[in-house]
C-alpha cells in the first residue's frame, strides 16, 4: 500500500512540460524572419496559427519575447536569452527524427568569408558530397563581418572567417594559416625590381571593403609599415580586384590562394618588397550556446584535413576526388 502511495507522490511531483516544439519552432522562425507572416511560410503554417503559437508561448512563459515595432517583431532581452536554447532544442529534435528517417538528412547551414567560400571550401564540399550524396548543403558567402552576424544570429551552424573579428556569443577555433601578397599587372612600372616603401605609399591601390577579413589583415600589415595608402578602389569581390589590377589600374593585396592561378599564368605578378611575410589565421566559428549536430561536427572534422594533411596536398586531393565521374 505504501509503495502505491509513493508512486502517486512521485508522479505528482514530476514536472509537466508546458512548452511544445511547435511553439518553439514558430518562435525561432519569427526571430529570424521578423514577422509571424514570414515565419508562417518557413514552418508551413497559416499566419493565424503561427501568431497563436507565439501567443501561447509568451503566455506560458509569462513574458513578452518581442518588441512590437509597427508590423515588425524585434527580439527583446527575454527573446535573445531564449533563442539559442530554443534553436539547440529544435536541432536535437531534428536529429531524433533522423533516427527513424535516415533518408532525410538535416541540411548543413554554412557561412564563409569570400576567400574561404570561393577558393577553399568548394573542393572540400565536392568531396563531402561524394561521401554524403543525400546531404543538402546551404552556403552563404559574405565578408567576415556578415559571417559572424550569420552565426551569432543562428542563421548558420558553422562559419569560416579570416582575421581577428569575433563576437561574445561565438567560440573561435583556429583552422588554417593564410598569406597575403602584393600583386600588380606585368606591365606595371614597379614590377621586376625591389620596390621601396615610399613607392608603395605613392601607388594607387585596390583593396577589399571595410568589414572584410582581407581588408583588416592588409591594413594591419601595410599601414603599420608603409603608412597611409592611396586607396582609389574598394571592392567587395576578389575577382573584381584581380581584373582591375591586371588592367594596370592599381596594386592589389589579396591572399596567395586567391591569386595562385593568375601568378602561375603570368597575368599578375607578385611585387618584390622589403615587407615581412604577412601570415594570418583562418578560423572556424560556432555559437557558444548552440548544439553542434552530428553532421556539423563531422563536416568540421572533414575540413580539418587541410590542417592535418597539409593544405596544398589536401586541396589537390579534394579537387581530384571532385573531378572524378
Amino acid at each position: 500500500m505504501s509503495g502505491k502511495i509513493d508512486q502517486r507522490k512521485d508522479h505528482a511531483l514530476a514536472p509537466r512540460l508546458r512548452l511544445s516544439l511547435r511553439q518553439l519552432e514558430v518562435f525561432v522562425a519569427t526571430a529570424r524572419a521578423g514577422s509571424t507572416r514570414a515565419a508562417a511560410d518557413r514552418v508551413a503554417r497559416s499566419q493565424s496559427a503561427a501568431s497563436a503559437a507565439l501567443a501561447e508561448l509568451e503566455g506560458t512563459l509569462g513574458v513578452q519575447l518581442f518588441d512590437r515595432i509597427g508590423r515588425r517583431l524585434a527580439l527583446n532581452e527575454n527573446g535573445r536569452a531564449l533563442l539559442p536554447k530554443a534553436a539547440a532544442l529544435l536541432d536535437r529534435a531534428l536529429e531524433l527524427e533522423r533516427l527513424l528517417t535516415p533518408e532525410r538528412p538535416v541540411p548543413l547551414h554554412l557561412a564563409a568569408s569570400l576567400t574561404i567560400g570561393e577558393y577553399l571550401l568548394p573542393a572540400l564540399l565536392a568531396r563531402w558530397k561524394l561521401a554524403h550524396p543525400a546531404q543538402p548543403v546551404q552556403l552563404m558567402i559574405g565578408n567576415t563581418r556578415e559571417v559572424i552576424e550569420a552565426v551569432a544570429g543562428l542563421d548558420a551552424d558553422v562559419g569560416f572567417i579570416e582575421g581577428t573579428q569575433t563576437h561574445p556569443r561565438l567560440a573561435v577555433r583556429p583552422w588554417l594559416t593564410d598569406e597575403l601578397v602584393v600583386v600588380a599587372a606585368p606591365e606595371h612600372p614597379l614590377v621586376g625590381r625591389p620596390v621601396a616603401l615610399r613607392e608603395l605609399r605613392a601607388a594607387s591601390w585596390a583593396l577589399r571593403e571595410p568589414g572584410s577579413g582581407t581588408r583588416e589583415a592588409a591594413e594591419l600589415w601595410l599601414l603599420e609599415r608603409v603608412g597611409s595608402l592611396n586607396i582609389e578602389f574598394e571592392l567587395s569581390s576578389p575577382e573584381a580586384i584581380k581584373r582591375l589590377v591586371a588592367a594596370g589600374a592599381a596594386l592589389g593585396c589579396l591572399a596567395r590562394e586567391v591569386v595562385a592561378q593568375e601568378l602561375a599564368q603570368g597575368t599578375l605578378v607578385e611585387l618584390r618588397t622589403s615587407l615581412p611575410r604577412a601570415l594570418r589565421r583562418l578560423s572556424i566559428v560556432l555559437h557558444r550556446d548552440k548544439h553542434v549536430g552530428r553532421d556539423t561536427a563531422e563536416f568540421i572534422r572533414h575540413c580539418g584535413q587541410l590542417r592535418s594533411a597539409g593544405r596544398g596536398t589536401a586541396l589537390l586531393t579534394a579537387r581530384r576526388h571532385a573531378a572524378r565521374p
